[in-house]
């Protein structure tokens, strides 16, 4: 174990394993195959990184997160590792390149996606490496009982047919005990040591808290609370909205989401880690890779879509094991908006048939063709075009994504149209007036001589490389030009890119997956009653309904969420909470925050009691969100 951890202290500057580290890598490296369930932020890939360096040959790691591949194969790039990626829209002759590299080239770490197993060619290719360790990343995606199952994962198996000897290591961060079991059989490492870190996080309080105004509550516990901290909302115009809201209470706020290009990304992401903003509002593109230990609270204002989920949200704080906070604020009305928003949307058959359709019409594919064909794609003017609900149509492509019928990618994009409207002289005594911009002009004009004629397309990295400057200058300056009317200048945004995986076959490819799709709906389903179940069971403790869900017992309540506290406060007696709401009520209407102040009670017990007083009908809500008593 001291190579290794010179290893770590070498690559990583860590002094210490942490938690499950040590032990699991002890069993990879004595070939034993492994399965590792290690709550996020865990530090799973150190768990095969180092027994990639610590072994001769190569170590195989298969992972359907594309981004995550990039990620990490440019991380260990960085630190001179030799790793490689083979994921979606990479030409066969690309990949047999990067596999021939693999073989001659002494390269640590070779990553896949799982639908590249689905190659014969490419797994013949396999058999020839010196292949001394197969890792597993994301494995709850073999069971059809996981979140984000894939069929694709299935082939995997395959694997220890070919590779007998060759140990097998099988991650996931949440696993209930009946995927875990799948994940053993389809695998063939039922006789697998198996490492599991309990679902405890017994300094994360768990609150919920049912509300009525969100923002006042929010700001309430950031400022209780300063320390970095993380809002977690469902879409992208919330992530802007509510960091502004959160900006104008005076709460300092930056906010990410996948609609970002990676500079906005890396620049706001920058400005919480590096805490000039405490709060980043994001959606849930945000988490991978994130390892800030200070997180003092995590909040969420929408119901999750499941347990899992929200376990792997809200356990990115308190990683430095200090008390944290995780926080869930719904209302009434959160209920029926979940239902309309994960299960109403959920495609079946005919309407994933119909969208794979128009897909393939959208991008003039013909019936047999299209395999490895790469588009640029914006899900709003695809569904546009159709008229299809848009949510319903992104889960339908999610679905086909996960099938590996096609693979989206989520990365921003940008095309960028120029072109000069006045003349070289002109342009020539403009620059000289402004010199400062002189060099991002002339190299735009190097490198597009017609750009007088014709629009132009242009590469902004490259103008910027070449001009020495920044993608975030040489657009200032476009815009600068294009006010003075020197240039005509559109930036049309994608914030997708669409890889076709098969030749299309229409009804022949819906009808292969459509058993998958009944069972997917059937698991969401399931999943958001878990949900429901969690945020209205009041007389529970909250981590303990978490530990039930991922097959844990814990006889002792956690004594610090939301439930345990209501049990340790002596309460103000619900009457008497009300005798005051009715008198504070008795000559205007007013807000649950102005009966808050009034009462001098904790938000819970006013809202309880409104709801008391609201079901015997002694006061009435009013459509501005006040009370009145009733005449």
């Amino acid at each position: 174990m001291n190579e290794a951890l010179q290893l770590l202290k070498k690559y990583w500057n860590h002094d210490n394993f942490r938690g499950l580290q040590a032990e699991i890598i002890d069993s990879v490296v004595s070939q034993k195959d492994t399965f590792a369930q290690l709550p996020t932020g865990g530090g799973k890939s150190i768990c095969y990184q180092i027994p990639a360096l610590l072994q001769d040959g190569i170590t195989l790691v298969i992972s359907p997160l594309v981004s995550l591949i990039k990620d990490q194969v440019e991380n260990l790039q960085k630190k001179e590792i030799k790793a490689i990626g083979l994921t979606g829209g990479i030409s066969s002759d690309e990949v047999s390149n990067l596999l021939d590299n693999c073989l001659y080239g002494n390269y640590k770490l070779l990553y896949l996606s799982p639908e590249r197993l689905q190659s014969d060619w490419i797994l013949e290719r396999l058999k020839n490496l010196p292949i001394h360790l197969i890792a597993v990343d994301e494995a709850h995606c073999i069971s059809q009982w996981g979140n984000d199952f894939r069929p694709a994962y299935l082939k995997i198996a395959n694997l220890k047919t070919h590779f007998p000897k060759v140990p097998i290591l099988a991650l996931t961060a949440s696993a209930t005990p009946r995927v875990k079991k799948d994940i053993l059989e389809i695998l063939k490492i039922e006789n697998a040591v198996v490492f599991e870190k309990s679902f405890d996080r017994d300094n994360i309080a768990y609150m919920v808290f049912e509300v009525e105004d969100k923002l006042f509550r929010m700001v309430q516990i950031l400022r209780k609370n300063p320390e970095p901290s993380i809002v977690y909302v469902r879409n992208r115009k919330s992530c802007i909205e509510i960091s502004r809201q959160l900006q104008q209470s005076g709460i300092s706020a930056t906010y990410y989401h996948g609609g970002l290009s990676s500079n906005e990304k890396n620049k706001n992401m920058t400005l919480w880690t590096s805490e000039k903003v405490q709060v980043i509002v994001a959606t849930n593109a945000f988490g991978m890779g994130i390892d800030k230990g200070n997180v003092k609270t995590v909040i969420h204002i929408q119901l999750p879509d499941s347990m899992e989920s929200y376990y792997q949200e809200a356990g990115r704080c308190g990683r430095n094991g200090q008390k944290a906070f995780a926080v869930l604020l719904n209302s009434a009305s959160d209920y029926i908006q979940a239902e309309s928003q994960f299960l109403a949307v959920l495609p079946d058959k005919e309407f994933l048939t119909k969208v794979y359709k128009k897909l393939n019409s959208y991008f003039q594919i013909g019936y047999g063709e299209g395999i490895d064909e790469s588009f640029t794609f914006n899900v709003n003017e695809f569904c546009a075009q159709y008229q299809f609900p848009t949510l319903k149509t992104f889960n339908a492509i999610q679905f086909l994504d996960r099938q590996g019928i096609v693979t989206l990618s989520h990365e921003f994009s940008q095309k960028i149209i120029v072109q000069f409207l006045i003349s070289s002289k002109e342009v020539i005594r403009y620059m000289s007036l402004n010199p400062q911009q002189e060099e991002t002009i002339v190299t735009i004009l190097r490198n597009y001589p017609g750009i007088y004629e014709i629009p132009a397309h242009l590469n902004l990295v490259l103008i910027s490389k070449k001009a020495n400057s920044t993608q975030e200058a040489v657009l200032q300056i476009l815009e600068q030009l294009q006010k003075k009317e020197i240039i005509s200048y559109r930036a049309n945004g994608n914030d997708s890119t669409i890889i076709f995986n098969e030749v299309r076959e229409d009804e022949r490819t819906i009808n292969r997956v459509s058993k998958f799709l009944l069972i997917q709906n059937d698991l969401k389903t399931k999943q958001l009653e878990s949900v429901l179940k969690y945020v209205s069971t009041k007389n529970e403790c909250k981590s303990r309904l978490i530990l039930n869900y991922f097959g844990e017992q814990k006889k002792e309540n956690c004594g610090i969420c939301s439930y345990c506290i209501t049990l340790k406060s002596k309460a103000t007696p619900a009457i008497a909470v009300s005798k005051q709401i009715i008198s504070a009520l008795e000559d205007t209407s007013l807000d649950s925050r102005s009966l808050e102040k009034i009462t001098g009670q904790p938000s819970d017990q006013v809202i309880f009691a409104l709801q008391e007083l609201l079901e015997y009908k002694v006061i009435e809500i009013l459509s501005n969100n006040q009370y009145r008593l009733r005449k």
